[in-house]
């Protein structure tokens, strides 16, 4: 039971996966773990099914429950259409009478394809039948919102409440090989995701042009002027042809800045250091040089979008520079990819580099 295709008729009967769309069932059946657990082991202790939902599949499995009385679940039975909680929630221990087969999920990965598909649905289904659909539908959009894009790139972190409202407001746009999207030193004025298509960012360093970072389908730029309410720091050509969906600056404000950029006071932010968070120092190697904060890591702003696969998921990440220019459109590229980040208020001017404030 290793194909997609047996996944998806599987998963198609469980509990509450059956009430997703065929589309995101088959993105999902991709993701599914299937675990054989032989006789008389308890697969809670064989295996590691913290934040995963866990459905039997085949076989049987007995349960000693909370109240000193045991369960035998059998797979494919209608029980065993919802998931297992993981002990001590709901059972204490488990133990497979016949060996048996299991399928696992991403609690975290499953509730964002869930509510995503919860309001394409509100968007197949219109309260007046016979409207026309106006907004996007972010099943017809593959490149900006696939699974990777929605748990790890720029609306990771973007709350729900606010997706209808993107729909209404994002604008699609064809683009042409060798166009110029944005041009270096002029103001922010659109936030752009690549649906289909590449893009190069460069920038001028003397009266060179640096490339400095390749885009393709799912990939967002432009946020980094508007976060910041600075003139454009890199231009963006399309090296292929494609199509774009933009967001124009006040409805990027209102809909991505202000839920994704959280900013945090000194003393705080010293508290959240002392328990591991990780101070970010996001100007260039040369003023990091000459003082910054006890144990900060150097990342430069135009270095942030190479650094996210170094970076780890699971900490949190205080992120300064020298006036919280720059340091904002870090802190908002970070958490948009789902990152724990934290914006300085004020920067650098404002503390001692020794850590006391002045």
């Amino acid at each position: 039971m290793r194909g997609e295709r047996v996944l998806f008729d599987v998963i198609s009967r469980l509990q509450p996966l059956a009430e997703l769309s065929p589309a995101c069932r088959r993105e999902l059946a991709t993701l599914c773990r299937v675990e054989h657990v032989p006789r008389n082991h308890d697969p809670f202790r064989v295996l590691d099914y913290s934040g995963q939902s866990v459905y039997l599949l085949k076989g049987e499995l007995k349960l000693s429950l909370c109240n000193d009385s045991s369960e035998v679940l059998v797979g494919g039975s209608d029980t065993a259409c919802r998931p297992l909680g993981n002990p001590p929630h709901e059972f204490l221990a488990a133990k497979a009478i016949t060996d048996v087969e299991l399928v696992r999920i991403d609690n975290e990965v499953l509730d964002i394809l869930v509510t995503w598909d919860r309001i394409a649905t509100e968007f197949d289904s219109p309260r007046d039948a016979g409207a026309p659909k106006t907004r996007l539908n972010w099943r017809e959009m593959s490149g900006v919102f696939n699974l990777r894009t929605l748990t790890r790139g720029p609306f990771a972190a973007l709350p729900s409440a606010h997706v209808n409202q993107l729909f209404e407001r994002m604008e699609r746009i064809p683009v042409s090989k060798g166009q110029t999207v944005v041009t270096e030193g002029e103001p922010g004025d659109y936030y752009y995701v690549i649906e289909e298509g590449a893009a190069s960012v460069t920038r001028r360093v003397g009266a060179n042009e640096i490339r400095v970072a390749e885009l393709k389908s799912g990939d967002a730029f432009g946020e980094e002027a508007l976060v910041a309410d600075a003139p454009r720091n890199a231009s963006v050509c399309m090296t292929r042809d494609g199509v774009l969906y933009r967001l124009e600056k006040n409805a990027f404000t209102e809909l991505l800045r202000v839920p994704l950029l959280h900013v945090i006071e000194y003393n705080e932010a010293c508290v959240l250091a002392q328990k591991g968070a990780q101070w970010v120092d996001v100007r260039f190697p040369a003023e990091f040089m000459g003082a910054h904060l006890p144990g900060a890591i150097n990342i430069p702003l135009g270095e942030i979008r190479n650094g996210y696969q170094s970076l780890d998921r699971q900490r949190t990440y205080l992120v300064y520079c020298q006036s919280g220019r720059r340091s904002s459109a870090a802190a908002f590229l970070l958490a948009q990819h789902g990152f724990d980040a934290y914006l300085l208020r004020g920067g650098l001017p404002h503390i001692d580099p020794t850590g006391s404030k002045h």
